[in-house]
């Protein structure tokens, strides 16, 4: 159980500091051009559509090559 844990964390640091990065090369996942965003009286529907296909693509080629083998 302790090396899940640990392998979790690790993931999510690598997450954060990829995140971080991608922000200062100006490419902020979340607010990509085709990100549907409504904005009303009532309050605000956000779906990142476009950044979900970009992550869907990413973890495909991902898989790809790691079963390649």
């Amino acid at each position: 159980m302790g090396r899940v844990i640990v392998g979790a964390g690790l993931v999510l640091v690598c997450l954060g500091a990829i995140v971080m990065l991608l922000e200062r090369l100006h490419i902020n996942l979340g607010r990509l051009p085709g990100d549907i965003v409504m904005r009303g009286k009532g309050g605000t529907f956000y779906f990142p559509i476009v950044t979900c296909v970009v992550i869907s693509a990413l973890l495909s080629m991902v898989m790809w090559l790691v079963n390649r083998r």
